[in-house]
């Protein structure tokens, strides 16, 4: 072979390597590419909300899917600061009520957006007991409603500061919050682990996980307490807002919200949303003594017991937005935001009454006191763990 034949042979073979190096650089790169664009799409900032009065940081941690649908979780309270979704125009809007700062957390009375702990509801005449011994607790829904104990406390887990650490998965992304309760605290019995795990995916399911373990038989009721308006925080009353909800049956309460222990038919009453209807429709018949609205706990329809069913719907008819709601506990209590009274929230916008309504899924109310109804006990080696999705998307 002459030296022209050997120098063309050269540079051939060069310009195969060159190129096929190349073409692997390329390969890595449109992966790495991948791998970034799938990052951004679903993608967790953290970021520091405010301190406590001890000088303790507070983060918030804010969840994106590919579909620009946005989730603010905060570890105080383990609660959702705001939950951005898409109207039927692909407008964004903040569907959840709250404030824009931790101090309007620290003294909120209604619980926006919280971890509710370690009992949600009412517990009448705030004390129950457990092997003959009574446990009293706060007394904190005095004076207009009762020496009954609501929600944990004055300070339940919705007052306390959690610590949340990401987690993800090929489907989704997530915050994992936990707190220790410690015995005695608010008159609860028992060491109590708490482990709330907050979840987002590309399908718009926004996954609540509640678990818990004691060191002592107590009484464990977790549940999420959003205030929702689809068709945004702070836009006017949700009364037009339809709503429906899978349950045949509900447990009546009394003047001071304390369920009478009975267990009723829903069929043709005001309480009554077993086909979509608005919520408004039908607000002028329930004349309880204290208040006009919902402020009620529904049984749910489950295929069977712990299973992960379908409880409840709303519509924004305006705006197309839709939120599904689907739990593992027994109940779900439905409110229509009967005690707000004007005051400013997020961006100064006012929350008035009927501004908002929450689905909150939960166990029995009151059934520490109440035997007929499925106990919430919680005892040493047993694990408590609930399931809510909420999931949003858009209808024309």
């Amino acid at each position: 072979m002459n030296t022209k034949k050997m120098l063309i042979l050269l540079l051939l073979t060069q310009f195969l390597f060159v190129a096929c190096e190349n073409s692997g650089n390329q390969s890595e790169q449109e992966k790495s590419k991948s791998e970034i664009t799938k990052e951004i799409n679903m993608e967790i900032i953290k970021k520091e909300f405010g301190k406590t009065e001890d000088g303790k940081s507070v983060y918030s941690f804010t969840l994106e899917n590919s579909n620009g649908m946005k989730v603010e979780i905060l570890e105080f309270g383990a609660l959702v600061v705001g939950i951005n979704v898409p109207d039927k125009n692909g407008n964004m809007a903040d569907v959840t009520l709250g404030y824009d700062d931790l101090a309007g957390y620290q003294n909120d009375p209604y619980y926006f957006g919280a971890t509710i702990g370690r009992v949600a509801n009412r517990t009448s005449g705030a004390s129950f007991s457990i092997d003959g011994q009574t446990h009293k607790l706060a007394p904190n829904t005095l004076p207009d409603f009762g020496y009954n104990h609501l929600h944990g406390g004055a300070k339940g887990f919705n007052k306390v500061l959690w610590k949340g650490e990401v987690i993800e998965n090929e489907d989704a992304i997530g915050i994992q919050l936990t707190y220790l309760s410690p015995d005695g605290e608010e008159g609860y019995p028992g060491n109590v682990t708490a482990v709330v795990t907050y979840t987002l995916n590309d399908d718009g399911e926004l996954g609540v996980i509640m678990e818990a373990t004691t060191n002592k038989t107590t009484f464990v009721n977790l549940t999420h307490h959003s205030y929702f308006n689809l068709a945004g925080a702070g836009s006017g009353d949700v009364l037009e807002t339809e709503i429906m909800i899978n349950a045949d049956n509900y447990t009546p309460a009394d003047d001071d919200l304390i369920p009478t222990g009975e267990v009723a038919a829903v069929k043709a009453l005001p309480v009554d949303f077993l086909n979509s209807r608005t919520i408004g429709s039908r607000m002028d018949k329930m004349q309880m003594a204290k208040f006009n609205g919902y402020d009620l706990n529904y049984v749910v329809n489950h295929k069977e017991k712990g299973a992960l069913d379908f409880a409840a719907k709303a519509i924004d008819p305006a705006s197309g937005r839709q939120m599904e709601v689907f739990t593992t506990q027994p109940c779900i209590h439905f409110y229509t935001s009967n005690f707000l009274e004007g005051k400013p929230g997020k961006e100064g916008k006012a929350y008035n009454q009927y501004g908002a309504f929450c689905f909150e899924p939960q166990g029995y109310p009151d059934a520490a006191n109440k035997p007929q109804f499925e106990s919430v006990e919680l005892k040493p080696g047993e694990n408590y763990k609930q399931t809510i999705i909420y999931k949003f998307s858009v209808v024309e």
